[in-house]
This record gives C-alpha cells, structure tokens and sequence, in this order.
C-alpha cells in the first residue's frame, strides 16, 4: 500500500515506536526490505538517496519502489533521501516519490530554511511529505560530528516553514562506526518538548537497540538505515561463497544478499516497533 510520510508518521507519536526507512538502491534490497515489514506486520520507508545515483539512476529506481509499495500488504513510503538540488526533488516528485527531504543542513541557516521554505511550497502542491535538516550530520565517521541542532534553532525552524519531519543532529554519522557513538539523549529531550515534527535520525543503523530504544523515547520517530544492513548482505555473501564449491551463479549471490537483507531488518523492524509489541 502506496502512502506518504505523514500518514505512517502521525501514528508514531501516540505509539511511542518509530518507522524504519531504508536505502534501498537495488531490487533485492526493496525486495528483502518489504519481505522484513510484512513479517513484522508493521509500516516502512523505501528511500532513494541522491548520493547512490551511480549505482543506480532515479529514473531507474523509481518505478521498482512504486511497484513494491503498491504491492506490499503494510504501508509503504516512497521516500527521496538527501536531495539536494530543487531540480532533482522535482524529478522524484513527477516520478511520483510520495515523500522527499531536502538537505540544506551545510548551508548557513537562513538560506537552509529560505531553500526549505521554496521546496515546501513545491512538495505540498503536489501532495508530497517534506523532511528537512537541521544541524550537520558527519557523512562518513572520518569525519569530525558537525553541528549539534540547536534546539532553540530547531523550534524556530520548525515554526517557519511546514514540514513533516525534521533531522536533527545528536550525535550520529553515517558509515561505519570504528568507536561506540555518543549520543546527546539530553539536547534530544530538549528539542522533542520544542517542537511538534517528527524527529528523525540520520546515521540510525550502527547503533544499539539499547540506544534505540532510549532515543525512541526521547522522540525519535524515523530512523534511517543502510550502512550495517548492507554489511551484513555482504558478509552472508562471502560466508555463502566460502562454502560453494564449483560453479557460483550470480542469480544466487543476489538471492544470498536478499535473505540476509529480509533477515537483518527483521531484527531492526522488531526493535524499532517493541513498545507496539509489548
């Protein structure tokens, strides 16, 4: 079922859970992903972030996450992830993208919330979800955590322009983590009794189910995942061809990455959705 993010968000906050939304920049990712949710029996995020247009083009993708969403029997969001450019956000929208986020966190504050603002008024003609960031989330653990959000800062933003989800940065990054993350659980609470948007947290997968669960309850309602999903297809991978003799047929490795896939966000899905559980 085909829905936007405020549909699966405005749920999130009475429940106490949160939504997984995973980068999904090949077939037998959607595939394993979708598989995982109807399992849980809970709603999820399909995204296409702009930084994998090499691996694959939006043009591409689009119509793979569309189908699956329509097809699956949970709700399904068809999420653009870190667009950067207007141009690009329009495109994922004419496609029929039901949710686009704009980062304009890089950018001094008054031109992230003008730039915001232009696309908010974009996305919300057509019917679209916005998320937009606040705050500089490190792109890779190499480099240094950027901006913590504000919490005053966030408010205001959240005040000026109509958004249905807002990151925030607290401590995350994206890639893979050489140390434990420390997270400002603290600046978290602060901003959540600030602000009435959705919180989301960039940089989710890598982190405990512990610090899961602490930042769901401090708010967290939209955590996006893919470096340690993808990990772990990898790894099945090369354990599953370790054990191959002869001949391995790429039609298998792709069906061993998909079931590590499907596998895996099982175990996010479950511990992002306990409290529903419970």
């Amino acid at each position: 079922m085909l829905v936007d993010m405020k549909g699966i968000l405005s749920g999130m906050e009475e429940k106490h859970t949160a939504v997984g939304s995973f980068n999904a920049p090949n077939l037998e990712t959607v595939l394993g992903v979708v598989e995982a949710a109807e399992r849980v029996g809970c709603p999820v995020i399909l995204m296409h972030a702009q930084v994998h247009e090499a691996l694959i083009p939006l043009e591409t993708i689009a119509p793979i996450l569309l189908h699956a969403a329509k097809q699956a029997a949970v709700p399904v969001c068809v999420h653009l992830d870190h667009g950067e450019t207007l141009e690009y956000i329009q495109k994922a929208i004419d496609l029929g993208f039901t949710s686009v986020m704009y980062d304009g966190s890089r950018l001094p504050y008054e031109e992230n919330l003008a730039r915001t603002k232009k696309v908010a008024g974009v996305a919300h003609a057509a019917g679209v979800s916005l998320e937009a960031e606040l705050g500089v989330i490190a792109r890779d653990t190499e480099e240094p955590i950027g901006r913590c959000t504000d919490p005053e800062a966030a408010a205001a933003f959240a005040e000026a322009v109509p958004l249905e989800a807002l990151a925030y940065a607290f401590g995350t990054a994206h890639g893979i983590y050489k140390d434990p993350p420390k997270l400002d659980f603290l600046r978290l609470e602060d901003i959540h009794a600030k602000t009435t948007v959705p919180l989301v947290m960039h940089g989710g997968s890598g982190i405990s189910f512990d610090d899961y669960r602490h930042a769901i309850q401090c708010g967290i309602r939209k955590i996006n995942y893919y470096t340690y999903m993808a990990k772990a297809a990898g790894e099945a991978v090369r354990e599953c061809l370790a054990k191959t003799e002869g001949v391995a047929y790429y039609h298998e490795v792709v069906s061993w990455g998909r079931t590590a896939i499907s596998a895996h966000v099982e175990k996010v899905l479950r511990a992002f959705n306990e409290k529903a559980e419970q």
